[in-house]
């Protein structure tokens, strides 16, 4: 193509974006006199109705909203170049690292377009694979998703869970492995809930089931543990603890290998664990307290005899290893592997040996102790990127892992532990030039001071002229690290010379416990101050400008971007929160939102939480006649995590307050939910929308392969 005739085909993009976006009608979105009353102060919320999920005029509404958003997205001319792309690039093998249950190797595959990933098994890792289970056969669409799994210690039975549509809640079902039959055994209402094997049946945690119509905006309260034996209905399973006076506590069940404990964790938000535990080889042993709640975030790794090996941010925010009598469990810790320097996030036993994998500036690093806590070796990465897996059982010679970076699709490794070895089992081959692109890690300083780091991925030998599109991505909350990890996803974004960027906000558990705690509750304001700098020195550094920057992030990191988006309009382009938390005076009163509070805070709890979360909640600071970025705000109807009416309801305002031409809207995806199990049918169509959005409102015309 000519330079002419190329410059002509942008002017007329750049034309035909303004006149388009001129043009949108949104929908008339009905409001209602509510005011709310928060420690004398009053707040108006108009848009209550669209919190009634369930209700015709809302379902009207989703239908009005989405009707104008695909118009939009069909206009753009190379959208469909772009979900070609996806697609071709997404067309590979993706493999998980097998794991051992009785005589078989079992791993998901997905051969590269398949909606769900698929299980299968094979008696030795050179010999012929069958499938196992294949979630596609659940669903005509796709919207069926299999999620936690665990085999009876004896590799006889199977028990797995299954999602429809996205929704946090789950059934499970039984197979008997040898013959690959599902058995009559069926648990409903199961949620946040692992599987939990002991002798004929396993342990399981559930809620009582909802109203009718109600299933996805109920609270969730009165979390039960129940034990249900193979072969029986699930009426008959025995209620093994429920707290009647806590409703809005979760609890969880897990075992040692050798079934000899059993732990509860209790929590009464996303951080802080209680652990109750039994001696279970003693009859009609009662549930005693063997660390107390909720100041700290133990697990527990297995037992060693009749101690319990324990991993622990008590006095130590970068986590240490602690051995415990649970006789004695106030006075007998010792401690086996040390706080350091870097963040111990996990830890597991095989072949007598203490694998522990440590974050180095959001980086994965290995090391190898014996039982007694003596550093033998660190296993050798290929570069910096994140390390997965190492998980098998105690018996075991070798374990598995799995590698990746932002250009470093997973690749499978084969790790004797003995030997320190890494041998490669299988790596992904991915229509992909990994070597024309770098990543780099860069620091900037925050507002306050504070040295952040930041992934910086794009094209080798780019120019720093401020033209490039950028993306930045965040999270900054619930101690979840943000960490290098390859997606197809956001190859045609490098390929038309995008730079993506990863910050490593306040929030996380990057640098451990004390990182985490600068980005909560009263300090949650750093994590929006740390983006917004980040931003600052990408367009300091002329990587990018206000005019070829976005920004996005999920669930918390919706929130982070709506937040970020409001108090600082002029510096981005485009903003795409998705399932994003909008409503902070609210969230609580939904499903699960309750156990945020610990995170957040609560508008109803004292006056400094209300002020802090009122400050910066999404909904409640959108200004009138204020000029916002482009926005494609995303959720789904069956999301009962983040409840889209949070969506609704700033996209609702956003639409009445906004004041300049870019486009402000929302794409509701149907039969899906906060994204866990989400059909590769749907991503691709997704992914496609958000980058054809995002190129369109740069003026920039991406050159698809």
């Amino acid at each position: 193509m000519s330079k002419k005739i190329l410059f002509l085909f942008s002017l007329c993009t750049i034309l035909m974006n303004h006149t388009t976006q001129a043009q949108i009608q949104y929908p008339k979105t009905a409001k209602v006199s509510q005011t709310d009353t928060y420690f004398g102060n009053s707040i108006l919320d108009p848009y209550r109705w669209l919190e009634v999920s369930d209700s015709s005029a809302v379902k009207n509404w989703v239908e009005e909203q989405n009707k104008i958003t695909f118009d939009y997205l069909s206009k753009i001319t190379y959208k469909q170049a772009i979900l070609d792309r996806l697609t071709k690039v997404w067309n590979y093998t993706r493999l998980s690292a097998p794991f051992k249950e009785g005589d078989y190797y079992y791993y998901y595959k997905n051969n590269g377009l398949q909606n769900q990933s698929v299980l299968y098994r094979q008696k030795d890792l050179k010999s012929e694979s069958e499938v196992f289970l294949d979630p596609n056969q659940l669903s005509t669409d796709g919207t069926v998703a299999l999620g936690s799994t665990a085999f009876s210690s004896d590799a006889r039975y199977f028990a797995y869970t299954t999602s429809k549509g996205g929704s946090d809640w789950q059934e499970i079902q039984v197979m008997e492995t040898a013959t690959k039959k599902v058995l009559t055994d069926k648990v409903q209402w199961v949620k946040f809930s692992g599987i939990a094997w002991y002798k004929n049946g396993f342990f399981y945690s559930r809620y009582d089931a909802p109203k009718e119509g109600k299933e996805l905006e109920a609270k969730n309260e009165f979390h039960k543990v129940y034990y249900h034996t193979i072969g029986t209905d699930q009426s008959q399973d025995q209620l093994i603890y429920v707290d009647a006076e806590h409703p809005l506590r979760n609890v969880g069940a897990a075992l040692t290998e050798d079934e000899r404990y059993l732990f509860l964790y209790i929590s009464e938000g996303t951080s802080g664990n209680e652990i109750l535990y039994k001696d279970l080889s003693k009859k009609d042993e009662k549930f005693k307290t063997l660390i107390k709640g909720f100041q700290t975030e133990p697990s527990i790794i297995e037992n060693i005899d009749d101690k319990i090996l324990l991993l622990t941010n008590d006095n130590a925010p970068k986590y240490k290893v602690m051995l415990i009598d649970p006789n004695q469990p106030e006075s007998t810790w010792k401690t086996i592997i040390p706080e350091s320097n870097n963040v111990l996030n996990n830890v597991s036993i095989s072949d007598n040996k203490i694998i522990a994998t440590y974050l180095k500036d959001a980086s994965t690093q290995v090391i190898i102790y014996d039982m007694e806590g003596k550093k033998l070796h660190e296993v050798q990465l290929p570069t910096i990127g994140s390390a997965t897996g190492f998980g098998g059982k105690k018996k075991d010679k070798e374990v598995f892992y799995t590698f990746t970076s932002f250009t470093y699709p997973p690749t499978i490794y084969r790790y004797n532990i003995a030997q320190n070895t890494s041998t490669l089992h299988a790596k992904s081959e991915v229509d992909f030039k990994m070597e024309e692109y770098e990543t780099k890690q860069v620091f900037f300083t925050s507002k306050d001071g504070t040295k952040v780091p930041m992934f910086i991925v794009h094209k080798k030998g780019i120019a720093l002229d401020g033209n490039n599109p950028t993306l930045m991505y965040g999270y900054g909350g619930f101690n979840i690290p943000q960490l290098p990890g390859f997606s197809p996803a956001r190859i045609p974004f490098l390929e038309a010379g995008g730079i993506y960027v990863v910050v490593n906000l306040r929030g996380g558990s990057e640098y451990g416990e004390e990182w985490h705690q600068a980005g909560m509750l009263l300090k949650k304001q750093n994590v929006f101050d740390d983006f917004i700098a980040a931003a600052e020195y990408l367009i300091k550094e002329k990587y990018t400008s206000p005019a070829r920057l976005a920004i996005s992030g999920g669930s918390n990191g919706g929130l982070l971007v709506g937040a970020c988006m409001t108090q600082r309009p002029e510096l981005f382009a485009v903003a795409i929160p998705a399932v994003g938390v909008m409503d902070m005076l609210r969230f609580h009163k939904f499903t699960i939102g309750w156990a945020w509070v610990v995170e957040y805070g609560s508008s109803e709890r004292n006056e400094a939480e209300f002020k802090n979360l009122l400050a910066y909640s999404p909904i409640h600071n959108i200004k009138q006649g204020v000029s916002y970025p482009a926005t494609l705000v995303k959720t789904a109807d069956h999301d009962d995590r983040v409840v889209p009416a949070h969506s609704y309801k700033f996209i609702a305002t956003l639409q009445e307050k906004h004041a300049g031409k870019s486009p402000v809207l929302i794409r509701i995806d149907s039969k899906a939910g906060h994204g866990a199990g989400k059909p590769t049918a749907k991503v691709l169509e997704e992914w496609a929308d958000t980058w054809a959005f995002i190129f369109y409102n740069m003026n920039f015309t991406p050159q698809i392969k």
